[in-house]
């Protein structure tokens, strides 16, 4: 009889998770849900009706760990009664120093071996208190639930980075490159169309580097097998270093128009004195001639980039020079940030420490002005596709509103644009065909072809 209870408990065990963070902690996310239910946990859509709350958090600059911790915080707040688990990159980052300094936390439990999850997770509704910080072991990719919009996926190739860019703590928090199998991330795609997926976002620090830590560069041999497959799919490529770009994909992609002409480069800046700095190789003129190369022969392109602004050694000169490229490119989309000092990095202690406020303030000023001269060029941009034919996934229905939200093969998922689409009688998920009738800023309208 006892034997049956604690079985009965064991099942009826709760879970929700809090995710924050990039589309590749968004993956992390399924394979923990995935993780558990198959150790018999249920999941809630709701973290008041759940047992245990695990907040995914990220730690990739300032204002990101500040979100994570106030999340958290927020939630052992509202839910005093609930266990949290503090898990995912700051987790992985600080994870004995956060559990020493918050007494708010339930357990931690870093971010390099998922199949961990169910152990940590027991231990933490069982009262104990684990802190579990653990080496690295690629995950099962496998994933029976998607935090996606509908059958749309995101795919991670890699872990880590090899590029030890100055400024940035990925590869202090997730580590040194770590490609998966070729044939298993074919095989997870494969898995995923079979369910009904249609759009798949291939993500990773860097793309173009998938393999080079076995001795091979084999992204172009993982599209050329992608394109293989069977089926009618958009396959997007997000983050590919500007420095490792491989020319050979714009063949391929030009061959298979699954394969989106999306392009989203952090050129983070265009001084050559600032990208030394940086640790990168290229240069404003080299960048150019790529982006030339890119639109010569995939028309169609869109590019979207990352800037960064305030980092060390900036002056007036290098930000018009990041400027002047802004311009001379009229990218789609870009994303501005200013620089976050992270600890152990290499461009931590660059810099004179007493002007460091005033050169943060500063680059607050310059995140604006970028963004403003963006919304133009973005604006300017869609103009181009008015009057055209654009195929779109519808994401949402806007409720009370004859209309839904998707977008079209220009507008990546949350960080673009979207497509208005004049209807609702159209279910997410579902591809439609239409035309597009007018420009609102960063949006499209448009209307269905077959109404």
């Amino acid at each position: 009889m006892i034997l049956k209870i604690k079985m009965q408990e064991s099942n009826n065990k709760t879970f929700y998770i809090e995710r924050l963070g990039c589309a590749k902690n968004q993956v992390d996310a399924e394979f923990l849900y995935d993780k558990l239910i198959n150790a018999g946990w249920t999941y809630s859509e709701k973290a008041d009706e759940a047992e245990l709350i695990i907040v995914n958090t990220c730690g990739f600059i300032q204002s990101a760990k500040e979100e994570s911790l106030e999340t958290t915080l927020e939630a052992r707040r509202l839910y005093p009664g609930k266990k949290i688990l503090l898990a995912g990159c700051l987790a992985q980052r600080y994870g004995q120093e956060l559990a020493h300094k918050l007494p708010e936390l339930d357990g931690v439990f870093g971010n390099h071996d998922l199949d961990q999850i169910v152990s940590v997770a027991d231990q933490v509704v069982e009262g104990a208190r684990p802190v579990h910080i653990p080496e690295w072991s690629f995950a099962e990719r496998r994933r029976s639930r998607l935090f996606s919009s509908p059958n749309s996926a995101y795919v991670k190739i890699s872990e880590g980075c090899n590029h030890f860019c100055s400024f940035c703590a990925i590869p202090i928090i997730r580590g040194p490159l770590k490609s998966a199998a070729l044939e298993s991330v074919v095989d997870e795609i494969k898995g995923l169309l079979d369910r009904g997926v249609v759009e798949l976002n291939l993500i990773a620090q860097d793309l173009a580097s998938f393999g080079s830590d076995r001795g091979v560069l084999e992204f172009p041999l993982l599209l050329r097998k992608i394109s293989e497959l069977p089926g009618d799919f958009w396959l997007r490529l997000l983050y590919i270093h500007p420095d490792s770009f491989p020319i050979e994909i714009l063949s391929i992609m030009r061959d298979d128009p699954r394969i989106l002409p999306y392009f989203d480069i952090p050129f983070q800046h265009a001084s050559s004195k600032i990208l030394s700095s940086m640790g990168r190789v290229g240069s404003a003129t080299g960048y150019l001639k790529l982006i030339d190369r890119v639109r010569n022969e995939l028309p169609d392109a869109v590019l979207r980039t990352s800037f960064l602004v305030g980092y060390p050694g900036e002056g007036k000169k290098e930000f018009q020079e990041l400027k002047r490229f802004q311009k001379d490119v009229a990218f789609d989309w870009a994303g501005v940030f200013v620089y976050s000092r992270e600890e152990g990095t290499r461009s931590f202690r660059m810099g004179n420490p007493l002007s460091r406020s005033f050169q943060h303030r500063r680059a607050e000023g310059w995140k604006k002005e970028l963004e403003e001269l963006q919304r133009e060029i973005s604006g300017q941009r869609m103009h181009r596709f008015l009057n055209r034919q654009l195929r779109v996934l519808v994401e949402e229905k806007v409720e009370g509103e004859d209309l839904a939200l998707g977008r079209a093969y220009l507008q990546a998922p949350e960080v673009d644009g979207v497509s208005v689409i004049l209807s609702e009688a159209h279910a997410p998920g579902e591809w439609i065909d239409t035309r597009v009738v007018k420009v609102n800023n960063f949006d499209l309208e448009v209307e269905p072809l077959d109404e």
